[in-house]
């Protein structure tokens, strides 16, 4: 139980810390940020349950009025601007890239890929498509046009979670908690 709570706790800390490198802000007012990289590796290297427990922390801190969020925002306010959507779906794309990479038997490599691909772009993008065309006033095709902007960098993200999965995998194999 304690090593669950220590593990949870260290990857809302990533989270965070990967909020530190600037935000891009884009036209559309959601920033590209490297915290969607910490939701793909809380799956990929937790699994479902501890992954989204980790990203609910975070956001709880968040709400609580932390600045964790890219560009030092955090409070209540940030659930009411156009990323709401893909706050909301953070800890559902990690439960997804979590549940993806314990039911596979590919590589390491291959199913962190893959499962960020999914789980943490895909069903991301679900989330985040639906918050923008509410909270922007735009149709869902308008809304996944301005998000098409962010496929690139999370698709690099998606192989940078392989990579650092991959890692882990063969360096401390038990650290590998998606797989244990």
């Amino acid at each position: 139980m304690e090593r669950n709570l220590t593990h949870i706790a260290l990857f809302a800390a990533l989270i965070a810390v990967l909020g530190l490198i600037p935000k891009i802000d884009l036209a559309a007012g959601v920033p590209i940020t490297a915290q969607s990289l910490g939701i793909m590796l809380c799956g990929t290297v937790l699994g479902a349950k501890r992954g989204a427990l980790a990203v609910l922390l975070f956001l709880a801190l968040v709400a609580a009025g932390l600045p964790l969020l890219s560009g030092g925002r955090g409070g209540i306010g940030v659930f009411a601007g156009p990323s709401v959507g893909f706050l909301i779906g953070f800890p559902v794309a990690a439960f997804v890239t979590g549940w993806l990479m314990e039911r596979t038997s590919l590589s390491p490599m291959v199913a962190a890929t893959a499962a960020s691909v999914i789980g943490g772009i895909g069903v991301l993008y679900v989330f985040g498509i639906i918050g923008m065309s509410v909270m922007l006033d735009k149709t869902l095709g308008e809304a996944a046009f301005l998000s098409a902007a962010f496929l690139p960098g999370d698709a690099v993200k998606a192989v940078i979670a392989g990579l650092v999965t991959q890692s882990l995998s063969r360096m401390r194999p038990a650290s590998l908690l998606s797989r244990a």
